[in-house]
């Protein structure tokens, strides 16, 4: 199947123009290659890529379509970053990961691209946190990272008051766990979105939820990574 096949089958077609699709396909073609060298995803064809990681990716963008700027924490190989920067022009994307390698990648692929939107930022979400990003940006995604009560710590103080925290994941089951985590840290569970994403030869499982900041995040937060592993709010 071809990447337009895929929009189209994920109802994300309307996201998508002849500049665009020519842009994702040769992100699709670096990461392969880059792939062979430094190991950034464990898919090894391009409809698997088109799928799991472009579609996927781009699944978050009916939900930040008021947001100018965005924070893709533990972004690995630039996924959604890279889909939502070259997807949505108007919107400034912010790549954090802690391994420069991944990082790397991405830097690679905006100047291939001529990605003007995205910049990266190096370091752990914790140490960044207190760094001066606090309260930055209106909208802040995390995808296959981590817990949802862990995740709710490291990026809810990185999301404007009114803006919102969007965790990607696999299903909504995790929400009620993470609620008091997102009340200490000033946010309120607004919804989860569950949906199909649809592969060549299989669906799988997705769900986006939904954080809505509504006070500032007390200065504590977030804390030490080992305190938020092993004593979750």
């Amino acid at each position: 199947m071809t990447l337009r096949d895929i929009f189209e089958q994920n109802g994300l077609s309307g996201f998508l123009d002849a500049e665009k699709e020519k842009k994702l396909l040769i992100l699709c073609d670096l990461l392969l290659e880059y792939n062979k060298k430094v190991n950034l995803t464990s898919l090894n064809t391009p409809g698997d890529v088109y799928a799991k990681h472009i579609a996927d990716s781009a699944a978050l963008l009916p939900h930040i379509s008021g947001c100018k700027t965005l924070l893709d924490v533990g972004c690995g190989g630039g996924f959604p970053s890279l889909p939502v920067a070259i997807l949505n022009g108007g919107i400034s994307v912010f790549a954090m990961d802690s391994t420069k390698k991944k990082l790397d990648f991405i830097l690679y692929v905006k100047e291939r691209l001529g990605l003007k939107n995205i910049s990266v930022l190096n370091g752990r979400a914790e140490e960044l946190c207190h760094d001066g990003l606090r309260e930055s940006f209106d909208a802040v995604t995390a995808r296959a990272v981590a817990s949802l009560p862990v995740l709710c710590e490291l990026c809810i103080p990185y999301v404007k008051v009114g803006g919102g925290f969007y965790a990607m994941k696999t299903d909504a089951k995790e929400f009620d766990t993470a609620l008091n985590a997102a009340k200490q840290t000033g946010a309120v569970h607004e919804k989860s979105v569950e949906y199909e994403l649809f592969c060549e030869n299989e669906t799988a499982e997705r769900c986006i939820i939904v954080f809505k900041k509504t006070k500032h995040t007390p200065t504590q937060y977030p804390r030490k990574y080992p305190i938020i592993r092993s004593h979750p709010l």
